[in-house]
């Protein structure tokens, strides 16, 4: 395997230090890490080396459980370099050529605004830092529709084979959502059942219990639905109704998802208003705290913004597998309990047998994802009773990933991504394809609120959203789970 320099633009931000850097610490910490790992921590920032890892340890220890070591502080911190480059001009590339070893392979990781991929790009380029072999990492978003998502994407391409392009959606780095491919396909019992023949319907809820967290002039020209729905919902939706791939190698995964996202039935101005609720958030209380609505908060810029915070989706997949099963997705922000979780709820029984009055009530299986991960299975027994013959009642097995787990704790996502990235595996990571057709379908979503004038719905903070989010799965005859 060759040998591979981490670069890291951004390093001095708030991805970094919370989520990149407390990783890779994680990583070699346990071992995982090649020994020849380099890291080269880029940023604007005029300052040495031992200030930026000074800094960089303390921000890093508000996030690390138990604290940093300081024996595998001194290891960690032997591999990285701080660069200094002003993002916007070429020449300041310099630095960070004469630090790049073209017999190695140069990982870029762009932890930046998604408005400075190109500039990067253009610059790593005009700087001749892509002469030796060299792959890139993304994050989200990719765009903020199919027009703008296309221009990045053929400006990546312009430096970057498809190949050597690794798109991050963090949820596909979480064990639990790994697990749903284990579980849909290396069980039998479960396999089998998976289709329109054995399930009722399916729910997929994220819900945060934070707000905007000061970034409402960005929040308010995405919304909800760009910020989630795009992207992880998206994806949840995908590995949850995706055909077997014949392979786990990336593209064959990438193609099966892509067979999903197209399949997903238009919502448009004609059926928008019995699919979609749009809400945004009123001043309420969470935790005994009264915390103010979306329009309350500090840096508002447009008291009559109509940017959802929440939105419900009622969706169809039309395809053989499942025809007439409803996906039910919601994400909102200030709900009352940070969550996420798959809902696979089956059919009731044809026909009842054990008695009047008693009554099996269907199997659920219950994917959680966060807060505390793991797998959870309805099913029905006999009461253990003599006064009643058949007796029933409904049993949880449960199947606590963090009770079980062989290791002290459950990696973070970003452990699973990075640690693919250096040894070049893309499989769970987003292709091109994936995120122009999701991009398609949510702006046909987004076209029919304006058409309509789908206006949002107040809803109070630390509920669950718009009474009318009810009444999208109640008028089915269903409920959510949460």
């Amino acid at each position: 395997m060759s040998t591979v320099d981490l670069i890291i633009f951004g390093a001095t931000g708030d991805l970094s230090a919370r989520k990149l850097f407390p990783a890779l610490f994680h990583l070699d910490a346990a071992g995982l890490l090649p020994n020849d790992l380099r890291i080269a921590a880029v940023a604007r920032q005029e300052q040495h080396g031992e200030a930026f890892l000074t800094q960089l340890r303390s921000k890093m220890n508000a996030y690390l459980r138990g604290g940093i070591d300081d024996n595998v502080w001194h290891c960690f911190a032997e591999r990285i370099d701080y660069v200094t480059a002003d993002f916007s001009r070429p020449e300041a590339f310099d630095g960070l050529r004469e630090w790049l070893d073209d017999s190695r392979v140069s990982l870029f990781y762009l932890a930046t605004p998604p408005s400075l991929f190109t500039t990067i790009c253009e610059h790593l380029s005009a700087a001749n830092c892509l002469t030796g072999p060299f792959r890139i990492v993304l994050e989200k978003p990719i765009g903020e529709d199919l027009v703008t998502s296309r221009r990045v994407n053929e400006t990546l391409a312009r430096f970057f084979d498809e190949s050597d392009i690794y798109r991050i959606d963090h949820y596909l780095g979480k064990e639990t959502v790994q697990n749903l491919l284990v579980l849909r396909f290396a069980n039998r019992f479960i396999n089998s059942q998976w289709d329109q023949s054995c399930i009722d319907h399916i729910q997929i809820t994220v819900a945060e219990k934070v707000g905007i967290e000061g970034r409402w002039a960005y929040y308010d020209g995405v919304g909800q639905l760009r910020d989630m729905v795009q992207n992880h919902l998206m994806q949840l939706l995908c590995l949850v109704a995706m055909e077997p791939p014949n392979s786990l190698e990336a593209e064959s995964i990438r193609d099966e998802k892509v067979k999903i996202v197209k399949a997903l039935r238009v919502i448009d101005g004609s059926n928008v208003k019995d699919h979609v609720v749009r809400g945004q958030y009123s001043q309420g209380v969470i935790d005994a705290n009264t915390v103010p609505g979306y329009l309350d908060e500090e840096g508002c810029q447009n008291t009559r913004s109509d940017t959802e915070t929440f939105v419900a989706i009622k969706a169809y997949v039309d395809n053989w597998r499942w025809s007439g099963v409803p996906f039910y997705l919601r994400t909102g922000k200030r709900m009352p309990e940070k969550v996420t979780e798959i809902i696979i709820q089956y059919k009731a029984l044809p026909h009842h047998i054990f008695g009047d009055g008693e009554s099996a009530e269907p199997n659920r299986l219950i994917i959680r994802l966060q807060p505390n991960e793991g797998i959870e299975m309805s099913m029905v027994s006999k009461r253990q009773s003599l006064k009643d013959k058949l007796s029933l009642r409904t049993h949880t097995l449960n199947f606590d990933f963090r009770g079980d787990a062989d290791i002290e704790r459950i990696p973070d996502a970003y452990e699973r991504l990075i640690l693919d990235a250096i040894n070049a595996d893309p499989s769970l990571f987003v292709g091109r394809e994936e995120i122009e057709e999701s991009w398609r379908w949510c702006d046909g979503l987004i076209s029919a609120f304006e058409q309509c004038d789908l206006k949002v719905n107040a809803y109070q903070v630390g509920s669950w959203g718009p009474s009318k989010s009810e009444l999208l799965i109640d008028r089915d005859g269903r409920n959510w789970h949460v």
